[in-house]
């Protein structure tokens, strides 16, 4: 079994590359070899498989057809620029969040081999005039480029998957929280960094009243459905492949208490309540209450509290400083 994953280097691609490995299997069979593929070549790591780290642009379609003549098995489509950058920057975001994801499907198309191609979607593909819970059935509305693209992505997949070019399946993610590393230019990256940098003992600054409500998930769920994803039989995912993840939902304000409750008061004096009306114009749109019926029947999982997210941070990817 070949395994691609194409935004690699990532923070989700490294952590689901290294969750590959500890498994050594997907969908059954033994993983002979994974591709991590990024606009900078992934470093490799001791893994029970061939891990081969590849510089590719998918916006240039004949680098992408030299990806995909390995024909992997199994793609996770995890390559794309954020919601910030995405409005900031439209022709790039078309670039690289439609036409990019349109080169993946073409290679996989051409390569004949009906491979199983897992996307990252986003539930940025909502807003607008929709109903309060989302369900399954809600139309998507996007109100920024950057859910406008994945809207674009889902439909593309949806057809490619109906013709029998491959086995597509589209995961809207909620917004993954705490994530490691540096912050981006997500609309959403404070999400993180407002607990990610109180609790390593730095500032952060909150755009958003403490009311603000979201839709969230911690990394270490987010890899687990998408393993599942990927595992999932084509036969129950109905005609519409793309489908909203389960998560929770949490004010703000809540959030900082459970951080409280892991870390006590330090991490939490360290946050700056500045509102930031770019930030605000666009996550204050994003929907936060969900009903993924489908994806909950279908085994996909979510945080049970969100004591939890902290403490995954805290054993998965940094200890706080004392």
């Amino acid at each position: 079994m070949k395994v691609l994953i194409t935004g690699g280097g990532g923070f989700l691609g490294q952590k689901l590359a290294h969750a590959l490995a500890s498994r050594g299997t997907l969908r059954g069979h033994t993983i002979s070899e994974l591709i991590l593929a990024d606009l900078a070549a992934p470093d490799s790591f001791d893994a029970p498989f061939t891990v081969t780290g590849v510089a590719v642009d998918i916006t240039d379609r004949a680098a992408v057809d030299t990806l995909m003549a390995g024909r992997p098995d199994v793609i996770y489509h995890l390559a794309a620029i954020v919601s910030g950058q995405a409005e900031a920057e439209f022709d790039t975001g078309l670039a690289i969040n439609l036409f990019g994801t349109l080169n993946l499907l073409e290679a996989a198309r051409a390569q004949g081999s009906h491979p199983v191609f897992v996307f990252a979607s986003s539930i940025a593909v909502y807003g607008g005039e929709i109903p309060d819970p989302i369900e399954d059935w809600t139309a998507l509305n996007p109100q920024t480029s950057y859910g406008t693209q994945k809207a674009a992505s889902e439909l593309l997949l949806n057809d490619f998957s109906r013709k029998g070019f491959l086995d597509g399946r589209g995961l809207r993610l909620p917004t993954i929280t705490v994530r490691p590393g540096k912050a981006n230019k997500a609309a959403s990256s404070f999400m993180s960094s407002i607990f990610r940098e109180p609790l390593q003992g730095d500032e952060a600054i909150c755009p958003v009243p403490a009311d603000y409500t979201h839709w969230f998930l911690s990394p270490r769920r987010c890899i687990d459905n998408l393993i599942h994803g990927a595992e999932v039989e084509a036969s129950a995912l109905g005609e519409n492949r793309c489908f909203a993840l389960p998560g929770r939902t949490h004010k703000i304000g809540d959030m900082v208490e459970a951080m409280r409750r892991v870390a006590g008061d330090d991490p939490v004096n360290l946050i700056r309540w500045e509102p930031d009306e770019t930030i605000q114009n666009i996550v204050l749109g994003w929907k936060a209450h969900f009903k993924p019926e489908k994806a909950l029947k279908l085994g996909f999982v979510s945080d049970e509290t969100f004591e939890d997210n902290i403490r995954f941070f805290l054993e998965d990817d940094i200890q706080p400083k004392r």
